[in-house]
């Protein structure tokens, strides 16, 4: 996210594939270097490239916590189901603006106190979250939470798109901010929350951003500026806006099946405790998707990946439409969760090809997360009384939007000759 910028971008993810030269950062602007065989610009050491991954990771640590943060706040009553919706939703949002805020509005440089100064706002909107009192209040500090945890994607994103290899870079970020995830997720439900209920897991997520402080000032203190200055108008194309829209309708499709898992499931007869283990399963799911499409993301044309993943994904929401017994409930919830990272790194060439400045990879993380938020409104507009069935089809349309806009997208890309 990057206009006034004076040279990031990225929000696609970004990984390790680059090579190490061994240039260590001595706190010097990098603003004239430029890259070796695997950087456009800059030449960041393994480490520093791990901890800004890192950083953004713990950004994104909620995404993965929420069904056990939020349902702890459900269960001791302090917030109601409609409220608890409200509050997910505002942090999502936040998350996308605050990604977007800090890569179109604020240089490159001076990263390590901008990583420093976000995580220590992370962890005190943690701490609020953990002494608030009601909904309200509740909103406003996870509100403040996804402003500061957008910001720290974006300090992964800004170096992802600097680097030739985006696209697998951005397979290891998925994946270590998955296995983070994972891992928090199992210690939270397991110990904290029981022992010290919702509070104790926000203090968690606390500490965890105060010992992140120990990473941040290994990330790059500056980024090396992009060839190409970044400007708001290399997204106002019709070649970034399909591609974008088409990021957009995908998570929608995501977001949409997800929220309604459990309602989905009873109503077919499926206990909630059955339903929660397939959720936990397909965390495991997605790590193994992210590693999958990291091995595989330089063999497969990103065209043919996006277009037989939407049709998975159709297939996958009529599925659950038609009422499915437990075995086939359980296989398509965890192909749902596979397929939801393996597209990322195909996405973030999607992007790069319709915007080579990677402006435009730089608000794939607010077109994802508005469409993680979006897709649950908008599917709940159309349930009517305990009859479910309408949100997996409308995630249906919404994965047969990505895929038409995708089409829409190469028969632009063609007549401009930008088609990679």
């Amino acid at each position: 996210m990057a206009s006034t910028n004076t040279g990031h971008t990225g929000t696609g993810h970004t990984g390790t594939g680059h090579k190490d030269t061994g240039h260590k950062d001595t706190g010097h602007k990098d603003t004239g270097h430029k890259g070796n065989g695997d950087w456009l610009v800059g030449n960041p050491t393994g480490g520093q490239l791990a901890s800004a991954l890192w950083i953004g990771s713990v950004g994104l640590l909620i995404l993965g916590l929420q069904p056990v943060l939020l349902g702890a706040l459900y269960t001791e009553g302090h917030v109601s189901g409609d409220e608890l919706a409200l509050v997910a939703t505002a942090e999502m949002i936040a998350i996308a603006i605050g990604s977007a805020i800090v890569a179109m509005l604020l240089s490159a440089h001076n990263m390590r106190w901008k990583s420093a100064v976000l995580l220590l706002l992370l962890a005190l909107a943690n701490i609020w979250t953990a002494y608030a009192a009601g909904a309200g209040t509740l909103m406003a500090a996870r509100a403040l939470a996804g402003l500061a945890e957008g910001g720290l994607v974006a300090v992964a994103t800004e170096l992802i798109a600097r680097s030739r290899r985006a696209e697998r870079i951005g397979g290891y970020f998925v994946t270590m901010q998955t296995l983070a995830q994972c891992a928090l997720a199992l210690l939270l439900a397991l110990y904290v929350i029981p022992a010290a209920g919702s509070a104790g897991g926000f203090l968690s997520l606390a500490v965890v951003c105060v010992l992140s402080l120990v990473v941040a000032f290994i990330v790059p203190a500056d980024y090396a500026d992009l060839p190409k200055e970044e400007d708001l108008a290399n997204v106002l194309t019709v070649p970034s806006i399909t591609a974008l829209l088409s990021v957009f309708c995908y998570f929608m499709f995501f977001g949409a099946v997800w929220a309604f898992l459990e309602p989905l499931g009873a109503q077919f007869g499926i206990d909630g405790r059955t339903v929660g283990l397939i959720v936990s399963a397909s965390l495991a799911v997605q790590v193994l998707g992210a590693m999958t499409a990291t091995v595989f993301e330089a063999r497969i044309d990103y065209r043919i990946a996006i277009a037989a993943i939407g049709a998975v994904a159709v297939v996958a929401s009529l599925v659950l439409a038609s009422g499915p017994d437990l075995t086939t409930f359980w296989v398509t919830a965890l192909m749902i969760g596979f397929i939801l990272l393996f597209i990322v790194p195909y996405q973030i060439r999607l992007a790069i090809t319709a915007d080579e400045t990677r402006t435009a990879v730089l608000l794939m993380p607010a077109a994802q997360l508005f469409g993680l938020a979006i897709g649950p409104v908008a599917a709940s507009l159309l349930i009517d009384g305990k009859d479910f069935r309408p949100v997996p089809e409308f995630a249906a349309a919404s994965a047969v939007a990505s895929v038409a806009l995708l089409g829409l997208f190469i028969l632009v890309a063609r007549r401009r000759r930008i088609v990679a």
